[in-house]
């Protein structure tokens, strides 16, 4: 004889059931192409034209991102080109957009041929779980598009302590070098820059007052005198800014970049490359 259970018991585990499936659809991210944030970037950013979703295949770009971050102020992300950088054909712009943040376009990435790769990696605040996007320009005019969804949420208001004093703070700046150059292919390099970058959304915790934003707005990155990357960037990037980008040296240099933030204070580093040893920070 097939046991059944009891009416009451059956009742109960086909609530159980549905509670589970609710849950599970409530933890679904929503449709990337409803958001109304987006559909409003895209249009003035792009236009009428056409961005490619390239979010399966990676052929042209790939995001990474933690699906739920640990902490929302500092979520480590990372942006990868598969487009070799040649003066026929390279990725010109790299557009780093976070959709629920206060401030959606969170950086403009330019590259050039001299890039060697057009990756990117940095660390971002998330204020609400959001799609962040990251979209590749090629030189050719042509737009493909990764996305990924990201759990977390306060990360534009989290709280400093007290006010930092901004008018007596100096900016600092400071480069690494990874492995030996060799001389023709892209080079690893680390831009580290000590700032509050404030958001504006934070509180004093003693005075309850907003902390005044200020943050650093504009990154040159040049090699030997030409241009590698320059940066477009807002709070959404965390404090003490970290960025690790490619660069390509075919003779000695100096790589050098230059960073200037919302009070128009400018910040300075550079390396001499040699092409036949390790070199780390100036």
């Amino acid at each position: 004889m097939q046991y059944q259970l009891p009416t009451v018991a059956r009742v109960a585990l086909t609530g159980l059931l549905g509670l589970f499936s609710l849950a599970a659809l409530a933890d679904m991210p929503p449709d990337a192409e409803q958001s109304a944030v987006w559909k409003v970037v895209r249009h003035s950013l792009f236009g009428d034209r056409i961005v490619t979703e390239d979010s399966a295949s990676g052929e042209v770009v790939a995001l990474r991102a933690p699906a739920r971050a640990q902490d929302s102020s500092t979520v480590p992300i990372a942006i990868s080109t598969r487009v070799e950088q040649t003066p026929e054909r390279y990725v010109r712009k790299v557009y780093l957009l976070i959709d629920q943040n206060p401030s959606p376009i969170a950086a403009i990435f330019t590259f050039t041929p001299e890039s060697g790769r057009a990756d990117i990696q940095t660390r971002v605040r998330i204020q609400d779980y959001t799609w962040m996007r990251a979209v590749a320009e090629l030189s050719d005019g042509q737009l493909f598009m990764a996305a990924r969804y990201v759990k977390a949420a306060g990360g534009c208001s989290a709280p400093f302590g007290t006010a930092p004093d901004f008018e007596a703070f100096q900016p600092q700046l400071r480069l690494r070098l990874g492995a030996s150059v060799v001389p023709g292919q892209p080079r690893l390099a680390n831009l580290m820059i000590q700032h509050p970058n404030s958001s504006g959304l934070a509180k004093d915790q003693v005075t309850q007052l907003y902390i005044p934003a200020y943050f650093v707005r504009t990154i040159d990155v040049t090699y030997g005198g030409k241009s590698v990357m320059t940066a477009e960037v807002d709070f959404s990037i965390s404090e003490n800014p970290n960025f690790r980008f490619y660069f390509v040296a075919r003779e000695p240099g100096e790589l050098k970049v230059v960073a200037v933030d919302t009070k128009d204070r400018q910040v300075q580093g550079s390396v001499h490359v040699d092409l036949d040893s390790d070199q780390s920070t100036r």
